[in-house]
C-alpha cells in the first residue's frame, strides 16, 4: 500500500444505515484465539487476579471525581470515567467511549474505584462510540440510561443488537469507514480503526461483529484516537499514517498478566507507548487499568511501569497524561495543551 493510498479518506457513510455483513469476522484476527489448553493451564498457574498481598495498593489508585470541564465548541476534552469510559467534548458535540457506569460487570469482581463522573454530572450526550462487544466495553445496563435517539456508533454486526433495545440512531462501520455528526463548530468525523483483538458475547456468537478503535477528528483538524482494547501489532503504523497529526492517543495499559495468554489481545504498558510512538500521537493518556482487576498485575504496576517506559524514550513528561479517575485535560485551540488537572499523582508507597 502506498503512502497516498495509505493517506486517503473514505468518504462518510450515511448514518443509520442497515446493512448486511459476513457471519464472521475471524478473518480479521491477527492472532489465534486461547483454547481449552490455554485455560486449563491458567487455572493450573492460578494467575486469574492479583495476590492477595497486592491487593494492598488498591487505595493508592489515583482517584478525582469531578464533572467534565466545560468548554465552548472550538476546544476538545477529555475527562476519564474509568476503564476504558471517556467523556470527550469534541466540535460541541459530547461523545462517550465504551461507557461503563455500573459497578460490576458479567465474570469479573466489583471496580476498585468510582466511577470517575457522576451520571447526573454528564452534559446532554450526543453520541456514543463502542469498541467491541465484551462486556466491559459493551454494558446494557449503562446505555439503557440514555435517550434512545442518541447516536450509536458500532462495529460492523452489533446493528441489531442496538435496535432491539430500541435505540433509533445506529451506525456500524467497517475498519477504515467514518461518519459525520452535525456539531455547533462544523462536522466532527468518526473513523473506525483496527485494533488487535476479538469479540464475544455469548458462547455461540465468538468474532460474530467487528472490534476496533475510533479516531475523532474535530472541525479544526485536532484528532483523538480511542484504541479501544486491543493488543500491540502494525495496525497502530497503519492508523498513524492513515491520520497524520493526532494529538491525542486513548490507550489501553492494564489487564496484560500473564502475556503468554494476554499478549495478543491486551498492551502491556511498554506496548502502549510503543503504539503511541506508532501512531505519531503528540499526547498519550492510559487508560484499562484502575477499575476492574481482570488480570493478575498488581494493581499500581501498570502506572508504574507506563511512567517508566515514557520516561526511557526520553519525550517531555508533560505528553504522558496519567490521569487519575475523574481527571480531564483540554486540547487548547491551535494545537496547545492545557492541564485541568495535573497528573495521577505520585505512587502510593
Amino acid at each position: 500500500m502506498t503512502e497516498q493510498t495509505e493517506r486517503s479518506l473514505a468518504a462518510p457513510r450515511p448514518t443509520g444505515e442497515i446493512r448486511i455483513w459476513p457471519r464472521s469476522f475471524a478473518d480479521r484476527l491477527t492472532a489465534p484465539l486461547p483454547g481449552v489448553r490455554a485455560f486449563a493451564r491458567l487455572a493450573r498457574e492460578g494467575r486469574l487476579r492479583p495476590s492477595a498481598a497486592s491487593l494492598r495498593e488498591i487505595p493508592g489508585v489515583p482517584v478525582n471525581p469531578g464533572a467534565p470541564p466545560a468548554v465552548n465548541a472550538a476546544t476538545v476534552a477529555v475527562t476519564w470515567a474509568g476503564h476504558a469510559s471517556w467523556v470527550l467534548s469534541i466540535g460541541g458535540l459530547t461523545v462517550l467511549t465504551d461507557p461503563v457506569w455500573s459497578r460490576r460487570i458479567l465474570g469479573t469482581p466489583p471496580r476498585i474505584t468510582p466511577v470517575g463522573v457522576a451520571w447526573r454530572d454528564l452534559p446532554r450526550v450526543d453520541a456514543v462510540v463502542i469498541s467491541h462487544n465484551h462486556y466491559d466495553h459493551l454494558d446494557a445496563a449503562t446505555l439503557k440510561r440514555l435517550p434512545r435517539d442518541t447516536h450509536l456508533l458500532l462495529p460492523a454486526g452489533l446493528g441489531r443488537w442496538a435496535r432491539r433495545r430500541r435505540f433509533t440512531r445506529v451506525t456500524e462501520l467497517d475498519w477504515w469507514e467514518a461518519v459525520e455528526l452535525p456539531g455547533a463548530a462544523g462536522p466532527v468525523r468518526f473513523d473506525f480503526v483496527p485494533a488487535h483483538h476479538w469479540s464475544k458475547r455469548t458462547f455461540t456468537d465468538t468474532c460474530r461483529s467487528l472490534w476496533g478503535g475510533w479516531v475523532v477528528t474535530a472541525p479544526s483538524g485536532q484528532r483523538v484516537h480511542f484504541a479501544g482494547d486491543t493488543g500491540y501489532g502494525h495496525w497502530f503504523g497503519r492508523i498513524g499514517a492513515r491520520y497524520p497529526g493526532i494529538d491525542l492517543a486513548l490507550l489501553p495499559i492494564g489487564a496484560y498478566d500473564p502475556r503468554w495468554m494476554l499478549g495478543p489481545v491486551h498492551t502491556d504498558p511498554e506496548e502502549a507507548v510503543r503504539a503511541c510512538q506508532d501512531l505519531g500521537a503528540r499526547a498519550m493518556a492510559p487508560m484499562h487499568w484502575g477499575t476492574f482487576l481482570l488480570s493478575a498485575e498488581p494493581p499500581l504496576e501498570p502506572l508504574r511501569r507506563v511512567r517508566a517506559a515514557w520516561a526511557a524514550t526520553g519525550r517531555p513528561r508533560d505528553e504522558l497524561w496519567d490521569l487519575p479517575v475523574g481527571g480531564s485535560r483540554v486540547l487548547e485551540p491551535g494545537g496547545g495543551r492545557k492541564a485541568r488537572a495535573a497528573s495521577a499523582g505520585p505512587l502510593a508507597t
